[in-house]
């Protein structure tokens, strides 16, 4: 089948039948992301509930993000044997059971076991919205596509927490889960209403069974090695050695393996010769890690230092998403007139200094200025998205489309696993000893120092992006 290059028209309008694709899509998305966050700020109380302990009730978001992992790689194959809408039906579906199950839950055991039913819908969704969107935009408008795919991300650590907190103040704890089941059904509707049936032919790919028994144990490995991190010992600990040493192992083969095993590889490593996909998804790195890591420290900010509970850090944690949402659209048109490359940089810099408040901090610092120095951290965050998942996909053919929706997926969250691993340790050697308010902000300023030092790496990779406006294959 002959690829013809499409190029964007700068400026032009999304077309119509692009929006309600993209409409159905974000609205399933939404539940998966909420889950997330939403689940994050109730750790402590679902461990009351169900008489758990802190180590065990942790497997709650532990598992289903475990779970994610082992769905991700397999999209791809699933999506060419079943077609792009039938497989969002059945992810979408297996996310509203997973949620309902969920609620339905007895003990801790049971909760763990439905999270996981949870996961693997959610793992599926995510790579998938990102194919259903790159393949029927044809190249046009890519920016302000790859706006509307974040609009989940954005709305996920602004919604999260307080829609958590809400529930846990006025509701029981099956409500965190019911939560979706609304979400789950207009999305269903939605897409069953408005996704097209699947242009391009089913075929009968056979499954890669040692690509599938290679990277999704060795990445389900490295994030639990990640995982454990914060406990005591940090990357000493055996828990902590052992997966990522047999994680990256299997990484390893399954590179090799893929490379040898070209198109028929559940995921084609080849597309890294793509000096575009390479860099994005380097940079996708970084900013999961400046993301979910962040995400760590400021919570924990506003409570161990400030003296919020999980409500109000929650409430004030909005001034970031705010400024997320405000930045996604100019970012996009930006993306698409002027390439990628500029708005990464100026986005990363901005999310740099911006952070910077937060590194000389102390407990009287004007809690106003910090809100403003959020907002501005947010712009940047919902900056420096859209050139990054843009230019992953520059110059790929349709059917490389879905390999590079589980690269970037993949990169964003070890990303963000390694960033939560890394600043827990930093966090937690510097806190050792603290006897005063005052020694426990100076650690937060550390942790943050570093986090601002990763932000800095960023805005030199972004320099690697194209400097052109994106163009994918039709």
């Amino acid at each position: 089948m002959s690829q013809q290059a499409v190029a964007p028209t700068p400026g032009a309008a999304l077309d119509p039948q692009l929006k309600r694709i993209a409409a159905a899509v974000i609205t399933g998305a939404i539940a998966v992301i909420l889950d997330t966050t939403i689940v994050s700020v109730a750790i402590h109380e679902l461990g009351s509930e169900l008489d758990a302990s802190v180590s065990t009730i942790q497997w709650v978001s532990t598992a289903y993000l475990l779970a994610m992992f082992v769905a991700i790689p397999v999209t791809g194959w699933a999506q060419s044997r079943v077609g792009a809408k039938r497989l969002w039906l059945m992810a979408l579906t297996l996310f509203l059971v997973g949620s309902v199950l969920c609620a339905l839950a007895w003990n801790v055991e049971s909760l763990i076991a439905f999270r996981v039913v949870q996961g693997l819908g959610g793992g599926v969704m995510m790579p998938l919205m990102t194919t259903i969107l790159m393949q029927a935009a044809h190249g046009q408008n890519v920016g302000r596509l790859m706006a509307a795919v974040s609009l989940p991300a954005a709305l996920g650590p602004i919604l999260g927490p307080v829609i958590g907190g809400l529930i846990l103040n006025y509701l029981s704890w099956e409500w965190l889960f019911l939560v979706n089941v609304p979400l789950c059904l207009v999305g269903l509707y939605l897409a069953v209403r408005l996704l097209p049936a699947d242009r391009d032919a089913v075929r009968p790919v056979p499954l890669d069974v040692v690509g599938m028994l290679l990277v999704s144990p060795g990445v389900v490995a490295v994030i639990y090695g990640l995982a454990n991190v914060g406990g005591e010992g940090g990357f000493g600990r055996a828990d902590v050695i052992a997966p990522l040493v047999i994680g990256l192992v299997l990484l390893a083969a399954f590179a090799a393996w893929s490379v040898h095993a070209g198109e028929r590889a559940l995921v084609d490593v080849r597309l890294f010769r793509h000096r575009a996909l390479t860099s994005s998804s380097a940079l996708l790195f970084l900013a999961g890690l400046g993301l979910y890591g962040s995400m760590l420290l400021l919570p924990l900010y506003w409570q161990e230092v400030r003296g919020q509970d999980a409500l109000g850090a929650g409430l004030l944690l909005i001034a970031q998403g705010v400024g997320a949402l405000g930045s996604r659209s100019l970012a996009g048109r930006l993306t698409d007139t002027i390439g990628g490359r500029w708005v990464a940089v100026g986005g990363f810099a901005v999310l740099a200094v911006a952070t910077v408040p937060f590194a000389f901090a102390t407990p009287t610092t004007s809690e106003t200025f910090l809100m403003a120095a959020l907002f501005v951290r947010g712009l940047g965050f919902g900056a420096v998205t859209i050139p990054l998942m843009t230019g992953a996909y520059f110059g790929l053919e349709r059917d490389e489309i879905p390999h590079a929706s589980i690269i970037t997926r993949v990169a964003m969250q070890l990303g963000g696993s390694f960033g939560v691993a890394v600043l827990a340790v930093i966090l937690a050697s510097n806190a050792a000893g603290a006897t005063s308010l005052a020694g426990i902000a100076e650690a937060f300023d550390v942790a943050f120092w570093w986090a601002i030092g990763f932000t800095v790496l960023a805005v030199g990779l972004s320099f690697l992006l194209p400097a052109k406006p994106a163009r994918v294959e039709a």
